[in-house]
């Protein structure tokens, strides 16, 4: 394995998004991941998911 190499996953994330959100959405969003000790990512996954549900 080289040096550049990253874990190995079965989910892998090819697809990157760049969006700008309120003050009040991050303080929500930073709330919900130390509550819910997920990162970002996993937060935004969850919420993501929630749409599909409706």
């Amino acid at each position: 394995m080289s040096p550049r190499t990253g874990r190995p996953t079965d989910n892998p994330k090819h697809n990157k998004i760049s969006i700008r959100i309120s003050d009040e959405d991050k303080n929500i969003l930073e709330r919900y991941c130390e509550k819910e000790k997920v990162n970002k990512t996993e937060a935004i996954s969850r919420g993501i998911k929630k749409l599909e549900q409706k």
